[in-house]
């Protein structure tokens, strides 16, 4: 499997001054969402998020995303190497998401075709 990027996570307080930072830190612009009662907005490699700490706990728990080509593929590969699968993978808007507990305790999000 290769991974074609890494993609970080951050919480923060303020969704709409972290974007603006953030904007100008990448040159990118941000692509903003919701999920499961989180505000979420994209900008280049970081993953901006906030709101309720209950509904942020879901997000906080991985550790980062993963791209990959083919989620199924991949995910096969993490398994045969000892991964744990948390949620299966499912088709999203964006394409297919899976989250795996790798063997030495890291929670990561793969999203991919």
């Amino acid at each position: 499997m290769r991974i074609d990027s890494v993609v970080t996570r951050q919480r923060v307080d303020d969704l709409d001054a972290a974007v603006a930072f953030y904007e100008k830190l990448t040159g990118a612009p941000a692509n903003r969402f919701a999920f499961a009662g989180v505000s979420l907005a994209a900008v280049g490699p970081f993953l901006l998020f906030s709101g309720p700490d209950e509904a942020v706990s879901q997000v906080a728990r991985v550790a980062a995303t993963l791209t990959v080509a083919d989620v199924s593929e991949a995910v096969a590969e993490a398994v045969a190497a000892g991964a744990e699968v948390v949620a299966p993978a499912v088709p999203t808007p964006n394409g297919h998401r899976a989250v795996l507990r790798h063997p030495h305790g890291g929670v990561y999000e793969y999203v991919g075709s």
